[in-house]
């Protein structure tokens, strides 16, 4: 009943700044906003990101350009050509809820955070990044893709360090399991669905998202909705500068279901063309994940066996393009 009486009706917006340049009383104010959002919601916006805006409207300049080719082009980098499914996503490929839908509709091109370095300090990418297709004939395009891969795992980094404060424990706690995180960003076409709303016709149905955190930036369009404990869906419009987080499954575990990956959907009504862009950032792919002692305890025992993040992201996404069913039996089992 008290979850009930403390139900969100917003996704609540907190100030990021305190993590970049705080002191440790800022970062703790910053932890204590982010500890409430993600028990309580499992959503948050976060502002004063430290990631430049020309970057974020470099990154949605790109989408046109690459959604708008032929077909039969974007085919040559289909996801099954790729050994990790990285590559163009067409219309209906997907299917996040197929009780009640036959296909997602929305494009896609996901790529994984390749090797960099930054500061003079190599940043190991995925494991999977010997998968990434990058599209030829379109200069830059892979240029700006890096860059703000690049940006995203420096965000990551702090998100991790404001994780590990929000549960009490040391700022670096996170550290040796996500120095090289799984790291797949996406950018993603919704064109405008033929009204009125229909369960059976959406951008995306309703999901909960496999890895630790999602980092979503929007463009002007408000399609995306989030599902409260009272089940209804709650608007999460786009905010000027702002990112969307949201908890994933992987962290959900980790932290014993304290944390809340809550199911979300995309409905785009608008009558225009959505575009969006999610980083989903998992820990390393040999870091084995299973509850943190700080959220254990004789009342609140362990609820989920440990897993290998590798592994378990990997099984899902594979389910995900060869099976052509839903995922939440199967992540309900296993998260």
């Amino acid at each position: 009943m008290g979850d009930i009486l403390n139900d969100f009706d917003a996704v609540p917006v907190v100030d990021f700044a305190g993590m970049l340049r705080g002191t440790p009383n800022a970062k703790q104010r910053v932890a204590a906003a982010l500890r409430d959002a993600c028990t309580r919601v499992g959503f948050f916006y976060i502002a004063n990101h430290g990631v430049p805006q020309d970057l974020v409207a470099a990154m949605f300049a790109q989408c046109p350009r690459f959604f708008d080719l032929p077909l039969e082009q974007k085919m040559q980098w289909h996801v099954k050509n790729s050994p990790h499914y990285l590559g163009y996503v067409a219309m209906h490929d997907e299917n996040a809820n197929p009780e009640l839908s036959k296909g997602d509709l929305h494009e896609a091109f996901d790529f994984i955070a390749e090797d960099v370095r930054v500061d003079g300090r190599l940043w190991e990418g995925d494991f999977r990044k010997v998968g990434n297709q990058w599209p030829t004939g379109l200069p830059g395009f892979h240029e700006v893709m890096r860059e703000y891969s690049i940006a995203m795992r420096r965000l990551a980094r702090r998100l991790f360090g404001a994780f590990a404060l929000a549960l009490e424990l040391l700022e670096d706690h996170f550290t040796a399991a996500s120095s090289k995180p799984m790291t797949l960003i996406r950018i993603l076409y919704y064109p405008s669905q033929p009204g009125p709303f229909d369960e059976a016709r959406m951008g995306t149905g309703a999901h909960t998202d496999h890895e630790c955190f999602t980092v979503l930036c929007q463009d002007t369009v408000t399609a995306l909705q989030v599902k409260n404990r009272r089940g209804a869906w709650i608007d999460a419009p786009p905010i000027p500068g702002a990112f969307v987080v949201n908890i994933g499954d992987l962290m959900a575990r980790w932290t014993n279901g304290i944390f809340a990956s809550t199911p979300h959907r995309v409905a785009n009504l608008s009558g225009r063309a959505r575009y969006s862009i999610p980083c989903f950032v998992g820990a390393n792919a040999d870091a084995v994940i299973e509850a943190l002692p700080s959220c254990v305890g004789p009342e609140n025992p362990a609820r989920f066996p440990p897993v290998v993040a590798g592994e378990y992201v990997s099984t899902l996404i594979y389910h995900q393009f060869n099976d052509n069913r839903t995922l939440h039996p199967l992540k309900q089992q296993n998260l």
